[in-house]
């Protein structure tokens, strides 16, 4: 119920930024200035709308296959050592705990010790852990990242993040559309009736540069409260010392993330500092560790 009250509230947020917006562009006459420049605001919203929200949701329902294909992950149908039946175990409890069904588990090869959970939907999971993390922490810390990922599945965080996504994705495509119009018709004065002119095709494609740019920063930080949302999830699933414990490994390493990165908002870390820390889908480590000591 939470994920979908949650659901609920980013699409009628989504809807209602929407209105707002074509309200204002008729108390301003920018709907009829701009239609009259050859641009239809309405008809314009719901095709942001459309394909601000088939990107994300297509590439949300092929996560699991495109995570196994980049990564190499490979499904462990059923335990063929000690350390695969202990993985098993330590999932299936910690799902049993939040309330979910058991998520695939597979193994990845990698020297990185990272971990990840992805699908479409909440109870048809996946989450994937590297031969690195798996060789490299103690299993009281990798049990507080598999709590960590098991927590993003029952937040239902992917399907979140990919509302997130489309509407920012929705206000890039129209926002750069109409900026676009507006230099090409009313600034530029272009009158040719076959259609915008050079100038809205590069208005455009720099308005989607500088807005995209500025979505990013919005999906970033999103992205790291969510971080913070499923560290506290490992803490009440499995107590905060293994999450802890796990960090605090984490930071001894100092080499980046070996995740692809269309994977990498999806990994237990990763980032860089200064200004790129903006752009970064989790939050630097010792922050992460101040808010669970606080918890």
């Amino acid at each position: 119920m939470k994920m979908i009250s949650r659901i609920g509230l980013l699409i009628l947020t989504n809807l209602a930024v929407v209105i707002v917006i074509g309200i204002l562009m008729r108390v301003l006459g920018l709907d009829v200035a701009l239609a009259g420049k050859g641009l239809q605001p309405m008809a314009l919203l719901a095709y942001s709308m459309i394909a601000g929200f088939s990107g994300a949701f297509i590439s949300l329902l092929l996560s699991k296959f495109m995570a196994k294909w980049t990564t190499g992950a490979k499904v462990i149908e059923s335990p063929r050592d000690e350390t695969e039946a202990w993985l098993f175990a330590t999932v299936e409890r910690l799902a049993r705990g939040a309330q979910i069904n058991r998520p695939e588990i597979a193994i990845y090869d990698s020297e990185d010790m990272n971990a990840f959970a992805t699908g479409a939907f909440r109870n048809s999971a996946l989450v994937a852990v590297s031969t690195g993390l798996l060789r490299g922490m103690s299993r009281e810390a990798v049990e507080g990242v598999l709590a960590h990922e098991i927590a993003h599945v029952a937040n239902g965080d992917m399907i979140t993040m990919t509302l997130v996504q489309g509407v920012l994705n929705t206000f890039v495509i129209f926002l750069s559309r109409v900026v676009g119009y507006a230099v090409d018709k009313l600034v530029l004065r272009n009158d040719d009736r076959r259609g915008p002119g050079i100038g809205y095709t590069i208005t455009v494609i720099l308005s989607q540069i500088v807005l995209g740019i500025l979505a990013s920063l919005i999906a970033s930080w999103y992205s790291r409260r969510r971080e913070f949302r499923a560290d506290a999830g490992s803490a009440k699933l499995n107590g905060k010392g293994p999450m802890i414990a796990a960090l605090r490994r984490l930071q001894a390493e100092h080499d980046p993330p070996a995740l692809p990165e269309s994977m990498r908002a999806f990994g237990i870390h990763g980032g860089g500092g200064g200004l790129s820390a903006l752009f970064r889908s989790h939050p630097a480590l010792e922050d992460r560790i101040a808010a669970l000591e606080r918890s």
